[in-house]
C-alpha cells in the first residue's frame, strides 16, 4: 500500500497531503494503469504529436505483444520498431520476428479510442523516435543507464540493476527507458524498452537533477566525502568533491552510517570498556533492565548517534577513530548517578582475605567470577556476593600455579567437603606453600611458607 501510494504521488495523481490531485481525477477518467494515464496526459501537455505517440504505446504495452520471435531467435525489445509497424512506417516485421496481425488490428483500434476519450486531434502524426520520452513519463523508477564498461548491463533509477543481452541493439544504449522487466533476482532482466536521450532526460527531470550537495560516509575512502551531486534516484548524473565539511550536524550522521558499515569493532575498544559494559549487562539482565541500559552490540548500533554522536567531533575518517574518548561516551550512557550505583551494586574487584583486591570477571555466562588461589581465600566462611550481597559470585580457587582446583558458590561447603582431598593432593606438589588442615580458621596470605617452615 505504502508503495502504491508513493507511486502515484511520484505520478502527481495525489497531493502531498494524500487527497486526489485535479491530474489524478483526470487520469482515473482514463481505462488505463495509473501509469499509462499519467504518460498519456504528460504527453499531451507537451503536444498532440506526442499525446499520439503515448496513446499508441498505451495500447501496445496494455495488450498482448504485437511481436513474437520465430523459433530460435531472441526477442526484439525494442518499443521503437512496434510504433513504427503501428504507423506504417515498417510494414514487416523484423527479421527473426513474427507479426501477430489480429493483435496488430486491436492495438490499432485501442490506440485511436484512447486518443478520443483524451481529447487528441486524429491529424496527429506521433514520431516513433520519440519514444523513449515518452515512455519516462509512465517509469521514472526504470531509467535505466548503461554501467560504464560493462555492455548490456544498467543500472536502473530505482536502484535496481538490469540486464539486456549483449548482441541485442538496446545493449549499446547509454539511457534506457524501460517498461517491463521480469520480478526476480537483484538484477532484472528487461523485455521491452526503449532508447533515451540524456537532453530528454534532462528537460523531463530538471526538477529532480538540480545539484544537490552530499555529505555520506564513502567505504573506499573509510572517510565522510562532501559532493555536490545531480541524481535521478539512484542515478549519477554528475558529482563533484567538495572541502571536508566540519560541521557535525552534517558529519556526524554519515560518520554513524560508516561505523554501522564497519560494525562495532571498528571502535577502539579496550579492556577497560569491555569489562565495563559487561558489568552493565551483568545489571541489565540480572537486576534491572528497565533501569540499566541494553549495551549489546546490536543496541549500541541502533542508538549510535545518540550515545557516540557527541564524540565524534572532529572525526570524519576511520583513522580517527582511535581518538574517540569511548569511556566517556559510555560512561554518559549509563549516567552519573547510575556509576555510582554500578560500583556498589556490581563492583569492579573485590577484597580477599588476603589483603588484595581481585578483578571480577563479569563477561563470563555465569558471572561475575572471582578466580583466587585457594590459600588468598583462608578464613572465608561466607560465598562473596555482590548486588549488596543478592547475589554469590562463582569462587575459582586455584592452584598455586593459577589452574582452577574448584568452580563453586558455596566456599563453606568446598571448605567442610572437597578441599581435604584438594590439600591432599596438593600438599606433595606445592609443599611451599601453605595447606592447613582447618582453612577456615588459618591466616590467607599471598605468598609461600617462609624459610624453615
Amino acid at each position: 500500500l505504502a508503495q502504491a501510494r508513493d507511486l502515484l504521488t511520484s505520478l502527481g495523481a495525489l497531493e502531498p497531503s494524500g487527497g486526489l490531485s485535479a491530474h489524478g481525477a483526470a487520469m482515473a477518467a482514463l481505462p488505463l494503469h495509473p501509469r499509462l494515464a499519467h504518460m498519456v496526459l504528460a504527453a499531451k501537455a507537451d503536444g498532440a504529436d506526442d499525446g499520439a505517440l503515448a496513446c499508441l504505446l498505451a495500447a501496445l504495452l496494455a495488450e498482448r505483444d504485437i511481436l513474437r520471435p520465430a523459433p530460435g531467435a531472441a526477442r526484439d525489445r525494442d518499443l521503437t520498431t512496434r510504433l513504427e509497424i503501428l504507423i506504417g512506417q515498417g510494414r514487416r516485421a523484423p527479421a527473426g520476428q513474427i507479426l501477430r496481425q489480429p493483435t496488430l488490428g486491436v492495438v490499432r483500434d485501442e490506440a485511436a479510442r484512447l486518443r478520443q476519450l483524451a481529447g487528441i486531434a486524429a491529424s496527429a502524426r506521433p514520431e516513433p523516435a520519440r519514444c523513449g520520452r515518452v515512455l519516462a513519463r509512465a517509469y521514472p523508477d526504470r531509467i535505466a543507464q548503461a554501467r560504464p564498461g560493462q555492455p548490456g548491463r544498467f543500472l536502473l533509477s530505482s536502484g535496481r540493476g538490469a540486464l539486456i543481452d549483449v548482441g541485442d541493439p538496446l545493449a549499446a544504449a547509454a539511457f534506457l527507458a524501460v517498461a517491463e522487466v521480469d520480478g526476480a533476482g537483484s538484477e532484472a532482466r528487461v523485455f521491452l524498452a526503449a532508447p533515451l536521450d540524456r537532453a530528454d532526460l534532462e528537460e523531463l527531470f530538471d526538477e529532480a537533477l538540480r545539484p544537490c550537495e552530499t555529505v555520506t560516509w564513502d567505504p573506499r575512502a573509510e572517510a565522510v566525502v562532501a559532493r555536490v551531486e545531480r541524481r535521478l534516484g539512484a542515478l549519477v548524473f554528475e558529482s563533484r568533491d567538495l572541502p571536508d565539511r566540519a560541521d557535525p550536524a552534517r558529519t556526524t550522521p554519515a560518520v554513524c552510517a560508516g561505523i554501522r558499515r564497519l560494525g562495532l569493532g571498528c571502535l577502539p575498544w579496550t579492556r577497560e570498556t569491555d569489562r565495563l559494559r559487561a558489568r552493565v549487562a551483568f545489571l541489565h539482565r540480572v537486576h534491572s533492565a528497565d533501569d540499566w541500559p541494553d549495551l549489546s552490540d546490536d543496541a549500541l548500533l541502533a542508538s549510535l548517534a545518540d550515545w557516540l554522536g557527541p564524540w565524534l567531533d572532529g572525526i570524519t575518517r576511520r583513522s580517527a577513530f582511535a581518538r574517540i574518548d569511548l569511556m566517556a561516551a559510555l560512561k554518559a550512557l549509563i549516567g552519573w548517578r547510575r556509576l555510582a550505583d554500578l560500583d556498589r551494586l556490581a563492583p569492579a574487584q573485590m577484597d580477599v582475605p588476603s589483603g588484595v583486591k581481585v578483578a571480577l570477571d563479569y563477561e563470563v555466562p555465569d558471572g561475575p567470577v572471582l578466580a583466587a588461589r585457594v590459600q588468598q581465600l583462608f578464613g572465608l566462611t561466607r560465598t562473596p556476593a555482590v548486588l549488596d550481597g543478592g547475589h554469590p559470585v562463582l569462587v575459582h580457587l586455584l592452584s598455586p600455579a593459577g589452574r582452577p582446583l574448584q568452580v563453586t558458590r558455596d566456599l563453606a561447603g568446598f571448605w567442610k567437603g572437597s578441599y581435604a582431598e584438594v590439600r591432599k593432593d596438593m600438599r606433595g606438589r606445592y609443599p611451599k606453600h601453605p595447606w592447613p588442615e582447618d582453612p577456615t580458621g588459618a591466616e590467607a596470605t599471598n605468598r609461600v611458607k617462609p624459610r624453615g617452615q
